[in-house]
């Protein structure tokens, strides 16, 4: 089959290896103070979130990423009512977290305003009027010095941020002292939920140490896993709890939950999924396994290969 006459956006997965998309539209593309940001129209994905050249979310699979990401941890907790999303520009985190009835505030903090005033002009199909909500709230500030601030305790943290690139907005919401600050900004049956980088066989490293330093904060933590066409490599997630542990949900339980609490419109996340979800690859296993680490205070993850 000839290619297309395109003109293409390479996303680098690594040094050596990367994922090819044809660029139908540019749609967007700025430097704001904080990082590059790109919105574009991908041959195979629609439209998609580009944050210092790395996909955030497209048209076609964002709501795999999204209901993984949010579902799994909110079902976690028996009625969460108040909801705090670090991140989460495109909306669609806030989206997933509005279904659930019991919740009654959702405070978004994403310290770039030009990322989210983008995403809401520009992927309606994500947000879906969710900055409208009225349980939602959204303010541009630095996460973390919001929550060493604050005295508000959430039932449930979801952190939706790019992985940690040096220099990056997210450098420093990766660490031991960070995770201990949610701790305790988490109500007593409180729960955290976050991306942790990719699975791939070739590149692990990113996901163990996430998983290694949530250990040293959490007394359960439970990673966890999908397939998202466009990242191009299967994807990690972990949460981490002060009591509460999703690999206790049989199927039956999970789409009770959904059922109760949710409805019957989730196109990714039933009870199937979420089994299968926390049912880690053997070499995934055995990494994490092997490569138990003490992590420094304050030292950004990227740093432990």
């Amino acid at each position: 089959m000839p290619i297309k006459n395109f003109r293409w956006f390479i996303e680098a997965l690594s040094p050596e290896e990367g994922h090819l998309h044809g660029i139908q539209r540019a749609l967007f593309s700025a430097q704001t103070p904080f990082q590059s940001l790109d919105i574009m129209e991908l041959g195979s994905y629609g439209k998609a979130l580009i944050l210092d050249g790395k996909i955030q979310s497209s048209l076609l699979d964002e709501f795999i990423y999204h209901e993984t990401l949010v579902h799994p941890a909110m079902l976690s907790h028996p009625a969460p009512k108040n909801v705090f999303i670090v991140g989460g520009g495109e909306g669609a985190t806030l989206r997933e977290v509005l279904r659930h009835p019991s919740v009654e505030r959702a405070l978004m903090v994403d310290i770039d305003e030009e990322v989210v005033n983008r995403c809401r002009e520009l992927l309606p199909e994500w947000h879906r009027g969710a900055f409208d909500d009225p349980r939602a709230e959204v303010r541009f500030l630095d996460a973390r010095r919001y929550l060493e601030e604050t005295d508000e305790r959430f039932d449930v943290i979801i952190i939706d941020i790019s992985e940690p690139v040096e220099e990056g907005p997210a450098y420093l919401l990766f660490t031991r002292e960070f995770y201990r600050i949610v701790h305790r900004r988490l109500t007593d049956h409180g729960v955290i939920a976050l991306q942790a980088g990719t699975v791939s066989l070739s590149n692990l490293s990113c996901f163990t140490a996430i998983h290694q330093t949530l250990r040293t904060a959490f007394p359960v933590v439970a990673p966890y896993w999908a397939t998202i066409p466009s990242f191009a490599l299967p994807w990690g997630f972990s949460i981490a709890s002060k009591g509460s542990d999703p690999r206790t949900f049989g199927p039956g339980a999970v789409d009770r939950l959904i059922a109760e609490r949710i409805g019957p419109d989730l196109r990714y996340y039933d009870g199937q999924t979420h089994q299968m979800s926390f049912l880690l690859p053997k070499y995934v296993r055995r990494h994490l396994e092997e490569e138990k680490r003490i992590i420094e205070d304050n030292a950004p993850l990227f740093t432990f290969h």
